[in-house]
């Protein structure tokens, strides 16, 4: 393995470990900053981890009627979440297999998780667990084809679907980041997070009300370690979302080499990036009231639109 492999697998292995502790304090800085906006002390920022390691300790049960799939959904939705990780321009814009991080590999492995997620909530053949599956592939039968034109967007000014390479040539062109092709990309984009994280208005993440449950209605049946990897993989599909949000629209901070004073300084452009974003979502959260099922398409369709004025305007204007 030649040095460069080395430094781009020690890049994807740094990106892991961010992901892994900041994907729970970016959830507990949300908590933190919604509370604060309510007039609420909140709880701590690390409060997630500390959930998170509470639950591995406990025993893993499982429902009686269920199959291989309940345990094997949060495996997957970790794994393809971790791979996500690995191989997208988070810190440095040479990770490990970064010539494989196409925005269809990304948006598939996002899907993967996903899928997994509901499949195992349809495992189990409660009512609460298919209705959340259901209401959750709806929501993701939008919004990642939102996503996915989204980035086509940016593919077509930067003459390539490569996420690094995508990072590589706004940085180089940083006067992109004001187009409008780009501007639209971006409130299509900011649109589909708050789907895909499970946020208001698509979502209420700390609701357990039988009639608005999207996510928590397909974990009901999860327990102990279980329920630790779940809430860990969505967790770090946040932080994976903001990341590329922040790269991809504002990539300065980002390493350019594998050397460690540029992957620490990588790593910090990173958490404050996405920490920035994270309170911002937090804050717009308590301005806003969760739409009704019903019109949870309607926004979404939204963002498709968006997405693809995003991608006429980059074909028409020079």
């Amino acid at each position: 393995m030649t040095a460069t492999s080395l430094a781009a697998a020690g890049v994807s292995v740094v990106q892991l470990a961010a992901a892994v502790a900041g994907g729970p304090l970016l959830f507990g800085l949300m908590g933190k900053v919604r509370a604060r906006a309510e007039g609420r002390a909140g709880a701590p920022v690390r409060q997630p981890l500390v959930e998170l390691r509470k639950l591995a300790g406990k025993e893993r049960i499982h429902a009686a009627q269920s199959s291989v799939v309940l345990p094997l959904a949060p495996l997957v939705l970790i794994a393809s979440t971790a791979v996500a990780v690995a191989i997208a321009p988070l810190i440095s814009i040479r990770p490990a297999l970064g010539a494989t991080a196409d925005v269809l590999v990304i948006v598939f492995l996002l899907l993967l998780g996903s899928v997994a997620v509901a499949l195992g909530g349809l495992d189990t053949g409660t009512a609460f667990g298919g209705m959340g599956a259901s209401r959750a592939m709806t929501i993701g039968a939008l919004a990642e084809p939102a996503l996915l034109v989204a980035v086509l967007a940016l593919s077509l000014q930067a003459r390539t679907s490569n996420l690094p390479q995508i990072v590589s040539a706004t940085l180089a062109h940083p006067q992109w980041a004001a187009t409008p092709e780009r501007l639209l990309a971006l409130a299509a984009l900011v649109i589909v997070v708050f789907a895909e994280t499970g946020r208001i208005p698509v979502d209420n993440p700390s609701t357990h009300l039988e009639l608005t449950m999207i996510h928590e209605a397909m974990v009901l049946e999860y327990a102990g370690p279980d329920l630790a990897l779940i809430n860990l993989g969505v967790m770090m599909r946040l932080g994976l979302l903001l990341s590329l949000v922040a790269n991809l629209f504002f990539p300065w901070g980002i390493a350019a080499s594998a050397s460690a004073p540029r992957l620490v300084l990588g790593l910090v452009a990173l958490a404050a990036k996405t920490a920035v974003l994270a309170g911002m979502i937090a804050i717009a959260e308590v301005s806003m009231a969760k739409l009704r099922l019903f019109r949870v398409p309607e926004i979404l369709s939204a963002a498709f639109v968006l997405a693809v004025l995003a991608v006429i305007t980059g074909l028409v204007v020079p």
